[in-house]
């Protein structure tokens, strides 16, 4: 049970790290010290998609499901709603140079908008 509960907590943390990835910089454009976080993460979402490779957290969270008996993605809320948004049914390489690129575009649109409002508003 504890690791069933254990592997529900990864998969929640892979899902918001992705959200942060994605959708961080916006919060960046009001809290701009977050760019120190917010930037390494952006970099490292990116060059997963780019290198095609595995975030850690995925083979994490397949031993813990293991090790709880169970290794699909039946049943409970994250499993249903979460998973395909974190594992993509068909994901192909292509799409995974797609997601890259698409990270990178939004953060440097987002960057850019928010260097644009930090210069307008002047020294603090």
């Amino acid at each position: 049970m504890l690791a069933g509960l254990a592997a529900e907590l990864v998969m929640v943390i892979h899902f918001a790290f992705i959200a942060f990835v994605v959708a961080g910089g916006l919060i960046v454009v009001r809290r701009p010290r977050l760019a120190l976080l917010h930037l390494p993460c952006a970099l490292y979402g990116a060059a997963i998609e780019f290198g095609g490779w595995i975030c850690p957290l995925t083979p994490l969270e397949i031993r813990l499901r293991q090790a709880a008996g169970t290794d699909g993605y039946t049943g409970g809320f994250i499993d249903h709603y979460l998973a395909p948004l974190v594992y993509p049914p068909g994901l192909t390489r292509e799409a995974q140079l797609v997601l890259g690129g698409a990270v990178l575009l939004v953060n440097l649109v987002v960057y850019g908008l928010a260097v644009r409002r930090w210069r307008r508003a002047g020294p603090e």
